[in-house]
């Protein structure tokens, strides 16, 4: 295969998955990860894609970059469903379940509707719309809303959460940095997210695993923060071996 003519598959799986592994590719193209990086360097050079820790990630990312929730739909599918069981797997009847906003958390909501004695605390207003007609009770923090994800933030949002405790917090994040921890592109979500935390016994992160080696502008914790992570098997291995490491429970689905 010609030099160019891998790029361009290079591309399209980069563009289908939003995440390519050098390893992943160089089985696929029978060919060396030496190779590969030089490929990834060459269309890096090109502006065609970003590069991170052990692969890369479309050029279109970037720190400041806040997808809207249909967009974010579209992408992942499958693992967001699996994700979703594997938490709701986790719950137990009668207890207090804190949902962030996000598309992994509205499909971990979708889960949560069979059971029958819940009480749900969420920012996120298209989840308690997904929830009202079930028999969970269902806790709206208030807040500012914000258009891009259909969620709550600001004072309101923080004041009533610390004013609320909850059993289990299901956190999704848009990158994970084992070295730097949950980021979200948005301030104003990361501080809704760490009175979240504040205010649950136990933290689980919720993410597909082309959200690792990403990171966006505003912090929300380092990994200590996180009791367990739900992802998919695609999570690269020296991420899953440094999570294990610092104390992290992890579920791959």
């Amino acid at each position: 295969m010609l030099n160019e003519e891998r790029r361009r598959h290079i591309l399209d799986i980069l563009n289908r998955d939003g995440r390519v592994l050098v390893v992943d590719l160089a089985k696929q193209f029978r060919t060396s990860q030496v190779t590969i990086r030089k490929d990834l360097d060459a269309l890096e050079a090109h502006g065609r894609i970003h590069r991170s820790h052990g692969g890369a990630l479309p050029a279109r990312e970037s720190a400041l970059e806040d997808p809207t929730l249909r967009e974010k739909e579209k992408l992942h599918r499958k693992e967001k469903l699996q994700i979703a069981a594997a938490a709701a797997r986790m719950v137990q009847e009668g207890q207090v379940v804190i949902l962030d906003s996000g598309t992994t958390t509205t499909a971990i909501a979708r889960a949560l509707r069979r059971f029958e004695n819940l009480t749900i605390i969420t920012n996120a207003v298209n989840i308690a719309a997904e929830l009202s007609g079930s028999t969970l009770e269902v806790i709206l923090t208030g807040g500012t809303l914000r258009k891009n994800s259909f969620s709550l933030v600001g004072p309101i949002a923080e004041e009533t959460l610390r004013r609320l405790n909850g059993d289990i917090l299901f956190l999704g994040v848009d990158g994970f940095d084992v070295q730097h921890g949950l980021t979200t592109p948005n301030l104003l979500e990361a501080k809704v997210n760490r009175a979240m935390m504040d205010v649950a016994r136990a933290v689980v992160a919720v993410c597909d695993s082309s959200k690792f080696g990403r990171r966006t502008l505003s912090s929300i914790a380092p990994p200590s923060g996180v009791n367990h992570l739900i992802t998919d098997r695609g999570i690269p291995k020296p991420d899953l071996a440094a999570l294990k490491k610092a104390g992290v429970q992890v579920t791959l689905v």
